[in-house]
This record gives C-alpha cells, structure tokens and sequence, in this order.
C-alpha cells in the first residue's frame, strides 16, 4: 500500500484553552485524509519535528526516505516574510513556524524526486518555496477580482475554472470547470521552474501549478477533497489517481 506523508496544522500552547491547556497541538482535517483513502492510500500525519520536552532523532529527510510521497495541506496564512515581505495588517501574520516545518518536509522529498501535491495553501507554500510570491490578501490588492472566499458559504462557494496546461487538461478530459474556492491569498509572482496549468475564469489567478522538472510536483488552490458528488465542481478523482501512480511508480 502507498503511504504518503500529510503535512499538520498547528495549534500553538494556549494557557486559557480548557482541553489540552498549555499544550501545543497538531491536526488534520479528516476530508483530506479520506480522499486520499479513497484512492487506496494510507495516510501519516508528520508532527513538527521539533520538541522541548523530547528528544529524538528523526528529521524530515527520515520521512522522505520511509514515505512514498507528500501532502502539503490547507489552513493558516503563509508568513510573508517566508518571501521577503512584511505583513501589512496583523491578521496576515500567517504561521512562520509551519511554514519552516513545511519548507523542510518539501525540501526533502523534493531531493528524492518523490510527488508532491499541494492543496490550497499547499500550492502557496510550494510557489514560496521555489522562489515566488502571494498577494496576501485578494480584495485588498485586487479589488476588482472575484470573491474568492466567502465566510457564510464557504466551501460552497464556487467560481469557473480555465483549465490552459496541456497535463491538467488531458488529465481531467476538459478545458473547464467549476471549483470550490475558500481561500484570501493567491499567487502573484510564479516561480520560476513552475508553469501554470489553471486560472480562475472571472479575474486569471493561478488555480494550478505544476513543476515539469519533477516527476510530481502539483498545486491546486481549491480543496478536491471537499467536493460533493452531484454539486457541478469537477471531479478530482483523475488528480488522485495520477498522484497516486506517481508516488507507486
């Protein structure tokens, strides 16, 4: 069976909270971890490795070397100093902690040539990392784009999709689509080594990247794992699949 490593979400240590009080808390969404079971794989939650009360001597390379691919998942803000920038109103200050575990997880299945794929702030992340930037808030800086996150629907909330990379399209059988779409920050500047393979159809932000560089590294800004079967948004199941045949292969 494939195993494949899912980045965590961080909870920091809060004194006030009830539950666990004072201590530092990592965690998944599940709807992640049963799509990718969904497909025929076992999923492993990599804690942050790092610890003030444990020793031990595992590092995001022994993960690389035992996994056979990687999730970077959903959640939290990117820092923006994670590429150069200040955050230009608090609530921006994103999770530079989860951003370091991350970079070091992508950096070392990266080195082993094993797939990647990037789920909403996962292909933020991946863009960061090699080298590219994020507006760090849609409205803000792009008044005139689409709502790309809306509190009430949620993951209910949709928009078109221009599917223009000849791997997406051939992958999914189509050049659009709908997605769901819950997120505030986008891609402004591509790495380079990247290349785009989806825009959102209303305004042209980056939906999807790949690397053709490596044998799998893709990011998709919505959440396929959230998908409701019936609901009109494409169905992801072809992106699992090449995933998971890559991470096999």
């Amino acid at each position: 069976m494939i195993t494949v490593g899912l980045s965590a979400s961080f909870f920091p240590a809060d004194p006030s909270r009830a539950l666990f009080q004072g201590k530092p808390l990592a965690y998944l969404e599940a709807g992640l971890a049963h799509w990718l079971m969904s497909g025929g794989v076992m999923p492993v939650l990599i804690p942050d490795l790092r610890s003030s009360t444990h020793t031990h001597a595992l590092t995001p390379n022994t993960y690389a070397e035992r996994l056979d691919a990687l999730v970077l998942a959903g959640g939290s803000d990117v820092w923006p100093g994670t590429y150069g920038q200040t955050a230009r109103r608090p609530e921006w200050e994103g999770d530079r902690a989860r951003d370091e575990y991350e970079r070091a997880l992508l950096d070392a299945f990266l080195a082993k040539d094993k797939p990647v794929l990037g789920v909403c702030r996962g292909l933020q992340l991946v863009n960061v990392a090699l080298g590219g930037t994020l507006h760090q808030d849609i409205p803000t800086d792009l008044p005139s784009a689409s709502r790309h996150r809306d509190q009430a629907s949620y993951d209910r909330n949709t928009h078109g999709l221009t599917i223009e990379g000849a791997w997406l399209a051939s992958l999914l059988g189509t050049t659009h689509g709908v997605v769901n779409s819950v997120h505030h920050q986008a891609i402004d500047r591509l790495a380079a080594g990247l290349v785009v393979e989806a825009r959102s159809s209303d305004d042209g932000l980056i939906e999807a990247i790949r690397s053709p560089s490596h044998r799998f590294v893709v990011g998709v800004q919505w959440h396929p794992e959230w998908r409701v079967v019936g609901d009109g948004t494409i169905d992801p199941t072809p992106l699992l699949d090449a995933f998971v045949r890559a991470a096999r292969e």
